[in-house]
């Protein structure tokens, strides 16, 4: 890694000079600037071509038009069809010329970034070859900053955006950010909290996100904001905040096209509604569709989007896993075309494992948007070192027909939208000069925008792609680092929450364990309302035994009689769905008891490995590595081995007393 402050991300061109190949441009668009601008920046890193041919395809002189047409073949239909949400591109080299080109500027954008990788990754430019387009419509990052400068569940310092400066000053990382976020396909951003404050929606803010907007607009990047339901009411401008009053009506209509003249590519709102305080259509009477379908009609006109938030749980039923599918999944089809419903990948909260929300392959008839967490509220925060993809891809690649028929993953049920789809990551961004609060936490930004453009991408090659390109070619430094990478997840699993155990943090802060929490003053904020633990045994009782929640059956057949079965359910999920008893013998030969000890010291060690995996890379400082970034590092996996023991010693002697 040659930037000692991590700043540079996976960005960090290494150059000798200027560029010495001609760059041709046709067009003139602010995405074409921004993408003959990161050519600029690379340089000499670009080398051994003539020339670089850059432009819009409708532009393009005729024999490098015929040469795309001829070298796409059959897949040039495709390729010319205009579209920003999808746009596709090609990078070839011909005759030592490079020819990079799309229907839309934003194809060229990221054919730029394209080209830039797989050079960096071991090819030289005229061996790079690529015809790709994105799987995913919407790939957004969702900030739960504030306006006062904190961040909900933020661990890398305090907002990026400085609201007390905006419109008139503009940070210089704005154009950073957006351009980390271009470079590896992200689309979208949501800039606040979804506990919003109402005043985002006042004119000065407006004005504000404005500023924002069109910084991110050179890079391809559509703004939203996330509102509050009762706004009128907050803002003292209505009495009511009801989605059948007329004033309510016209007041969102009005505030739509306020937003729209200020910034005309706006995206549109993200809402939670009816959940942890917020403000929603339940106070009125009516619908999670009514509530969506009112605001979707004010921000129509202006081809808006609303994303709904699916996180709804203090309605109807008993077991809070079960309550976004029961209120959602009756108003199926009733939502209108330019609504998403936003699910979470599980179906509690964002836990270091869950099995994949039953909503998923449920609603038929409505968009709905996955809802990923990139920052990590329940998984060591910003000390633990925790590689996301592979947890991602166990969502995305999970197959809703459970192996009978043909198959039908998540990723493919989430790109088969009617409308747009859309996966969305909460993000761990702030303003750090690491932006993520550590030299590897920015792994799992960066893998979150590649999965969103390539939901099928394996998680080893993402992680090799951020790997080399942050840290470089050393192989003894990149063996260590795919090792840390590919095992921390797991890792953090086994020390947590084994077996499906899930839920069982301190409660406010969600940093740390304490199984036996009575704080709160909800019950199903407390760990003993998921763990269950008595006499007999351990685990939720969501399977069709007597007593249990059947929360099983909300999935589709026939995975909902495999996790139902407690000899067929996966072990890994055994907790989440079953109240197991404790001399239950498990694959291993051993009863849920001893496996349950054995895990959580499994878990220990794992972290101990992974520390030890670091602590080699030792002996390439300061050739490869600065001193700086390998102290930096090892204080993170020091923190994670201490709270790795931590969680053995209390969840083990909590559980055990349970078991004599």
């Amino acid at each position: 890694m040659t930037d000692d402050s991590g700043y540079k991300l996976w960005l960090g061109y290494e150059t000798s000079g200027a560029a010495d190949y001609e760059l041709e441009l046709f067009g003139d668009g602010e995405l074409l600037r921004s993408a003959a601008g990161e050519l600029e920046r690379a340089g000499s890193l670009v080398c051994g071509v003539r020339k670089i041919s850059a432009g819009i395809y409708s532009k393009l002189p005729a024999e490098i038009s015929a040469a795309v047409k001829n070298h796409l073949g059959e897949n040039a239909g495709i390729f010319t069809e205009e579209s920003f949400y999808k746009p596709a591109f090609t990078v070839f080299c011909a005759d030592g010329n490079v020819i990079i080109t799309s229907a839309v500027e934003g194809g060229i954008l990221y054919g730029v970034f394209a080209l830039l990788r797989e050079i960096r990754l071991g090819k030289s430019a005229s061996q790079v070859d690529i015809f790709d387009f994105p799987k995913i419509d919407l790939r957004i990052l969702n900030h739960w900053d504030n306006l006062d400068g904190s961040i909900e569940r933020g661990y890398a310092g305090n907002s990026l955006w400085k609201w007390d400066e905006l419109p008139q000053r503009l940070d210089l990382r704005y154009e950073d950010y957006a351009r980390f976020c271009a470079s590896i396909g992200i689309n979208a951003t949501v800039l606040n909290n979804v506990n919003t404050q109402p005043q985002i929606l006042t004119s000065a803010y407006i004005k504000k996100v404005a500023a924002l907007a069109r910084i991110f607009s050179r890079w391809g990047i559509r703004t939203f904001i996330s509102v509050n339901f009762g706004t009128p009411v907050y803002l003292k401008e209505l009495e009511i905040a009801d989605p059948y009053d007329a004033r309510v009506i016209s007041w969102w209509k009005s505030k739509a096209a306020e937003i729209w003249n200020e910034i005309p590519d706006f995206g549109g709102f993200l809402v939670k509604a009816d959940s942890e305080g917020q403000a929603g259509p339940f106070e009125y009477g009516r619908t999670q569709a009514d509530g969506a379908n009112m605001l979707a009609e004010a921000v129509a006109p202006f081809g808006g989007l609303i994303i709904w938030r699916a996180f709804v749980y203090g309605q109807g039923e008993s077991d809070r896993a079960k309550k976004a599918y029961s209120i959602f999944l009756p108003h199926d089809g009733e939502f209108r075309e330019n609504v998403a419903v936003q699910v979470k990948n599980g179906p509690v909260d964002f836990q270091p494992r869950e099995p994949v929300h039953p909503l998923f392959g449920a609603m038929k008839r409505t968009d709905l948007f996955m809802e990923f967490q990139i920052t990590q509220e329940y998984l060591g925060q910003g000390n633990h070192i925790v590689f996301l993809a592979p947890m991602w891809k166990e969502i995305l690649d999970f197959d809703l027909n459970g192996g009978s028929g043909t198959p039908e993953t998540v990723g493919e049920s989430l790109a088969a939208n009617r409308g747009l789809s859309g996966i969305a990551g909460v993000t761990n961004i702030g303003d750090s000069l690491t932006w993520c609060g550590s030299l590897f936490h920015p792994a799992n930004w960066y893998a979150f925008g590649r999965l969103c453009w390539d939901y099928t991408l394996p998680a080893e090659s993402v992680a090799r792609e951020w790997a080399v390109l942050t840290w470089g070619k050393n192989p003894e430094l990149l063996s260590h680092v795919m090792n840390i990478l590919l095992n921390s997840w797991n890792a953090c699993v086994d020390y947590m929450t084994p077996l499906g155990l899930h839920h069982i943090m301190r409660f406010g802060h969600h940093y740390g364990p304490d199984p036996g929490c009575d704080e709160g003053e909800r019950e199903d904020w407390k760990p003993r309302y998921y763990h269950q633990a008595d006499r007999n045994g351990l685990g939720s009782r969501r399977d069709r035994s007597e007593g249990s929640s059947g929360a099983v059956d909300q999935y589709r057949k026939p995975v909902a009689d495999i996790f139902a079965d407690i000899n067929r359910c996966p072990e890994k999920y055994l907790l989440w769905f079953h109240h197991v008893p404790w001399n239950f013998v498990m694959k291993s030969g051993r009863t849920l008891r001893e496996e349950l000890v054995f895990l959580y010291e499994k878990g220990v060690r794992e972290a101990e490995w992974l520390r030890d995996e670091w602590i080699k890379t030792g002996a390439l400082v300061p050739a490869v590595i600065s001193e700086a970034q390998y102290r930096s590092v090892l204080d993170k996996f020091d923190i994670q081995v201490s709270d790795a023991r931590e969680w053995r010693d209390v969840c083990t002697s909590y559980f055990l007393s349970f078991s004599k």
